[in-house]
């Protein structure tokens, strides 16, 4: 059983920047990571992925403007998120995949403000 623990979220401004992390409570070397978000009354969407060697791949709307990250040696990923639109209001979700089994984190709450 892994544990993840979103932090990071907050209030900002449109064109503002916030960075997330996401700390396993296991080992992360070896999977591949990556960052949900959910917008009020909308489904939840893959925003980034970061492969065990590093390789990332983004959503069209995180491309050049959020950075997807890895720590293995503390156990944690991180989103750099800047130029942030109002659009991007969601709760952000964190997610591990071992074999079939997925967890996640509880999330955490980014608001953009105009």
């Amino acid at each position: 059983q892994v544990q993840l623990v979103e932090s990071g979220g907050g209030l900002v401004q449109a064109g503002g920047f916030l960075r997330l992390s996401c700390t396993a409570s296991g080992n992360i070397f070896g999977y591949a990571m990556d960052w949900y978000r959910q917008a009020p009354g909308k489904q939840r969407e893959w925003v980034a992925t970061i492969a065990p060697n590093g390789f990332t791949t983004y959503a069209v709307s995180a491309k050049g403007r959020f950075n997807i990250s890895r720590d293995n040696a503390k156990n944690t990923i991180y989103l750099q998120m800047i130029s942030l639109k109002l659009e991007d209001t969601a709760v952000y979700y964190c997610r591990l995949q071992q074999s079939t089994t997925q967890y996640w984190g509880q999330g955490t709450q980014v608001t953009v403000s105009s």
